[in-house]
C-alpha cells in the first residue's frame, strides 16, 4: 500500500475500539470490494455481504478497484470506501479519506450484512437512508458532520434530554391499569353525561371484539371519523386494543375531499363514526365498512367484555398508535405515523404528565385530527384524571378544569382569574407571547412547549417563570435530543441560530406511503447512531447559556423584503409587546411589504408600527397593522394566515392599507 492512501488521521468510534483498525492495516489475507474516485461527494454505496469476491459500480463511483481488506474476521471491516475530491478534468487535489462503512459482527449489519447505519473515520455527509443506497439530500453539497468526533465539534451537553424508564410500552395499557384500579371513578363527561373507567373500558372491549370480526390485525388502520364525545373516546381505545392505529378526522370540519383522501391514503377497511355523521362520509373506493359507535354502545353488554381484550398477538412500543394527517397548508395532507412508544415517552414521563392525577379534571377542547388532543384524551387516562370534553363554549370548558392544553392563539381568549380550578396550563402549535405566559403564569403552572407532530406532540418544555429574563422553549423532553445545526448540518455553537433537527425517542415512523417526503426530512442520526433517526423540523432556534432553546421562527417564515431577510415571527413578537395586545400575525404581501394584523381592536397601529421600527431594523416595518376583534383561527386552533392574506390582499387591491374599507363585513368573519 502507498503511503498516500493510508488515513492521514483517525478517531475514536463507540461502536469501533481503535485496535480493530489497527488490525485492518496489516497485510489481509482475502480480498474484498473497495472503491475510490466518487464523482460526487454525496454518494456512498453500501454493499451487502457475500460470499467471494465481487464488484458493484453504482452510477455515484467513477472508478473501482480490489484492495486487500481481510474479510470475516473478529475485528475486520467489511466495507471500506475511499473518497479523494476532484478539481477539474486535468487535476485532482486533496488527500484519501478512508471511509469505513460496517464492521462484521458489529450491531450496524443486520444478519443479511446489510449495512444499518453510516460510520466513518473523518469527515463525511451524514447521509440518509434509501434501500441499500446513502445520500445527502441535494439541497446541501457542502461537507457535513463529522459523526465519530462530535463533541470536537461542540454539541453542547444539553442537547439530551434526561432518562426516565417508561412503565409501560402501549399507552392502552396504562388506560386498562387505571380501569382495574379505579372502575367506579368518572372516565369522561360531556354535556352533562358520564362515564366511568370500568363502563368505558367494557364499552371498549366489546367495540374491540367486533373490530376484530370485521378482520381488523395489529398493525391495520382504522378511521375514527366523529365529533367531541364519549363515543369518540371508545372507538379510540377500541382501536388501540385491537391493535390498530386510529386515524382520527373531526367530520364537523374536515372536507369530504380531505375525508377521501384520508381513507385512500390509509387504507381503512373499517370506519368508526356516530349514527348522525354517517352521510357526511364519501362513499370509499375500498368497499370499507363502516360501525356506528354509538350503536354498537347501545347494545347490552355481555360478561366477556369485562375482561380487556386482547389481540392475536402481543403489542410492542414499535406498532402504530395512531395517524395523523397535517393540516395541508403547503399541499396534500400527509399522513404521519405515531408509534406507542413515541406517545408513552411523552405522557409517561415528567414533565409532559402535566401531573394529571386521579381527582383532577383535564380540558379536551382541540380537534380530535390535532396531536395535542392526543396529549388531552390519551395523558388524561393513562392517568386516572377525568377528561371534560367541551360542547361550543371553550371557555366554559376551561373553567371548570384543572389542567387545560391549547394553542397561544385558543389560550389568548381565555381569562385565566376566571379559571378558579386551573393549576397546569401548557401551550404548543406556534410561537406563545411573552405577556400571554407571564400572565398565566402567574395563575398556574405554565408550560411553553413545542415540536412538530413529527416528533410526538412536543419533545421540548419549559416551565415559564414570569420573572425570568426571556421566554424559552426549555430543554429536550426525557429520553429525547435536539440539535441546533447550521446548514452543514454540523453542531452551531451556543448562541448562534441554526436549524433545530430532533432526535431520541420521540422520532415518529415517518409519513405514510410517501418515501420521498421522508427521505427529505428524517436522516440517520449520527448522534445517537445504533440505527436511530433524526428528524428536521424546520424550526430555528439556538441555545442559551443556561442551557435552554429559543424558538425563533420557521425557515420557511424567513421572507426576503427589498433584499432583505426578515423573520415574519420576530415582527409579531414585537408587535405583542405592545399594550393591549394579545396576538399578531406578520404576512409578506409581495417583495417589498409587510402587513401586520393584531388583536384585540382597540390596539393603536400607529403605537404597533412604532414599536417595530424602534426594535428591528426599518425593512422589517410593516406597511401596515391592521387591529381586528381576534384573529381567525384555524380548525386546529392555530392563526389561520391563509385567510388573513386574503384579506390583505383585499385590502391591497383597494389601495388602502392603512385600515380596512369601511362597512366591509370581511373582518368581522375573518375574527369569528
Amino acid at each position: 500500500m502507498f503511503r498516500q492512501q493510508l488515513p492521514d488521521r483517525g478517531r475514536t468510534h463507540s461502536s469501533g475500539p481503535t485496535d480493530h483498525i489497527g488490525k485492518d492495516t496489516g497485510p489481509p489475507d482475502q480480498y474484498d470490494l473497495h472503491f475510490t474516485g466518487i464523482k460526487h461527494p454525496q454518494w456512498i454505496v453500501n454493499v451487502p455481504r457475500t460470499k467471494g469476491s465481487h464488484s458493484v459500480t453504482p452510477p455515484a463511483v467513477r472508478h473501482s478497484f480490489v484492495r486487500p481488506v481481510a474479510a470475516n474476521s473478529p475485528g475486520r471491516w467489511d466495507i471500506i470506501g475511499m473518497y479523494r475530491p476532484k478539481r477539474n478534468n486535468r487535476r485532482r487535489t486533496g488527500r484519501f479519506a478512508v471511509v469505513v462503512l460496517a464492521r462484521t459482527g458489529s450491531p450496524d449489519c443486520d444478519q443479511r450484512g446489510e449495512l444499518r447505519g453510516i460510520r466513518s473515520l473523518l469527515s463525511i455527509p451524514a447521509c440518509r437512508r434509501e434501500n441499500t443506497v446513502y445520500h445527502h439530500p441535494p439541497e446541501r453539497t457542502a461537507p457535513m458532520i463529522d459523526a465519530l468526533n462530535l463533541r470536537c465539534h461542540g454539541l453542547p451537553r444539553f442537547s439530551w434530554g434526561t432518562f426516565q424508564p417508561l412503565p409501560h410500552s402501549c399507552i392502552h395499557h396504562a388506560f386498562e391499569q387505571q380501569a382495574f384500579a379505579r372502575p367506579d371513578s368518572i372516565a369522561a363527561e360531556h354535556l352533562g353525561e358520564t362515564i366511568t373507567y370500568g363502563e368505558l373500558n367494557r364499552q371498549a372491549n366489546r367495540l374491540a371484539t367486533r373490530l376484530a370480526s370485521h378482520g381488523v390485525r395489529p398493525g391495520d388502520d382504522v378511521a375514527l371519523f366523529a365529533r367531541r364525545s364519549i363515543p369518540m373516546l371508545v372507538g379510540l381505545l377500541a382501536a388501540l386494543k385491537v391493535g390498530a392505529a386510529y386515524v382520527p378526522q373531526d367530520v364537523g370540519v374536515a372536507p369530504r375531499s380531505q375525508l377521501r383522501h384520508v381513507i385512500d391514503t390509509a387504507s381503512t377497511t373499517v370506519i368508526l363514526t356516530l349514527s348522525g355523521l354517517r352521510e357526511k362520509i364519501p362513499a370509499p373506493h375500498n368497499n370499507s365498512t363502516c360501525i356506528e359507535i354509538d350503536t354498537v354502545m347501545a347494545e347490552p353488554l355481555e360478561e366477556s367484555h369485562d375482561v380487556d381484550f386482547r389481540p392475536e398477538r402481543p403489542l410492542r412500543g414499535s406498532d402504530a398508535c395512531y395517524v395523523l394527517f397535517t393540516s395541508g397548508t403547503t399541499g396534500r395532507p400527509n399522513g404521519v405515523v405515531v408509534t406507542h412508544g413515541n406517545v408513552c415517552n411523552i405522557l409517561l414521563t415528567k414533565p409532559g404528565n402535566l401531573d394529571m392525577r386521579p381527582g383532577r379534571r383535564v380540558g379536551q377542547i382541540l380537534n380530535i385530527a390535532f396531536d395535542m388532543a392526543a396529549w388531552e384524551i390519551l395523558g388524561c387516562l393513562s392517568h386516572g384524571a377525568t377528561l371534560v370534553i367541551r360542547g361550543v363554549d371553550i371557555a366554559a370548558a376551561v373553567e371548570r378544569v384543572d389542567v387545560v392544553i391549547a394553542t397561544p392563539t385558543i389560550l389568548s381568549t381565555i381569562d385565566p382569574a376566571r379559571c378558579e380550578r386551573i393549576k397546569v396550563a401548557a401551550v404548543a402549535g406556534e410561537p406563545c407571547p411573552r405577556t400571554l405566559a407571564d400572565r398565566w403564569a402567574s395563575f398556574c403552572t405554565f408550560y411553553n412547549a413545542c415540536g412538530p407532530t413529527e416528533t410526538t406532540i412536543v419533545n421540548t418544555m419549559q416551565r415559564h417563570d414570569p420573572t425570568a429574563e426571556r421566554l424559552t422553549i426549555g430543554r429536550p423532553t426525557p429520553n429525547n435530543s435536539v440539535y441546533v445545526l447550521d446548514e452543514n448540518l454540523c453542531p452551531c455553537e451556543v448562541g448562534a441560530v441554526g436549524e433545530m433537527w430532533a432526535g431520541g425517542d420521540c422520532v415518529s415512523a415517518g409519513y405514510l406511503k410517501n418515501p420521498e417526503l421522508n427521505a427529505e426530512r428524517y436522516a440517520p442520526d449520527p448522534f445517537l447512531g445504533g440505527g436511530r433517526l433524526m428528524f428536521r423540523t424546520r424550526d430555528l432556534g439556538r441555545w442559551t447559556p443556561e442551557g435552554e432553546l429559543e424558538h425563533l421562527g420557521r425557515t420557511d417564515d424567513q421572507v426576503k423584503i427589498r433584499g432583505f431577510r426578515v423573520e415574519l415571527d420576530s415582527v409579531s413578537a414585537v408587535l405583542e409587546t405592545v399594550p393591549g395586545c394579545t396576538r399578531a400575525a406578520t404576512l409578506k404581501l409581495d417583495s417589498r411589504t409587510l402587513v401586520s394584523f393584531v388583536a384585540p381592536g382597540h390596539v393603536d397601529p400607529v403605537r404597533a408600527r412604532r414599536a417595530v421600527e424602534s426594535a428591528l431594523p426599518y425593512y422589517c416595518t410593516p406597511a401596515a397593522v391592521h387591529p381586528l376583534p381576534a384573529l381567525p383561527r384555524t380548525s386546529r386552533g392555530k392563526i389561520d394566515k391563509s385567510l388573513l392574506l386574503e384579506l390583505a390582499r383585499e385590502l391591497h387591491t383597494t389601495k388602502d392599507l392603512a385600515s380596512p374599507r369601511p362597512g366591509s363585513t370581511f373582518p368581522e368573519g375573518v375574527a369569528s
